[in-house]
């Protein structure tokens, strides 16, 4: 008779994954089962039509241009590459020469990014057409 093999040091985990996985699972289909249950059912003509009031709508005067956002994006994703150029220079010793023409490729396709940007005017802060 073949016994479950418990010697790996991760079993425990696995366990722990799969009874917490199970846990979750059943939570969401007992709270869906349960509001079902208790949502109620009455459907009038009244409370199903389409709700129209309020003001008028109209166009926002000071309107938010989509250019800060686009700026901020890519402020965003520039700042976040700092963070992965971090590690790599504080090992760059042990890493040798390999870690450097990593970093130079990595380097070369922020540069290719930037200048994709700058030709497609997302740098430019205000764009006259």
């Amino acid at each position: 008779m073949e016994h479950i093999s418990t010697a790996n040091p991760y079993f425990g985990v696995f366990v722990l994954f799969l009874l917490t996985f199970g846990a979750f699972t059943m939570t969401t289909i007992i709270a869906r089962l349960a509001s079902r249950a208790l949502a109620a059912k009455n459907s009038e003509k009244i409370k199903l039509s389409v709700y129209e009031c309020g003001p008028e709508v109209t166009k926002q005067p000071n309107r938010i241009s989509p250019q800060f956002y686009l700026f901020a994006l890519l402020f965003l994703l520039f700042d976040v590459e700092i963070v992965f150029m971090f590690p790599w220079a504080v090992d760059f010793k042990l890493l040798g020469w390999f870690g450097f023409a990593e970093m130079l490729m990595f380097i070369l396709l922020l540069t290719i990014g930037f200048i994709y940007a700058w030709k497609k005017g997302a740098l430019e802060w205000h764009n006259i057409k």
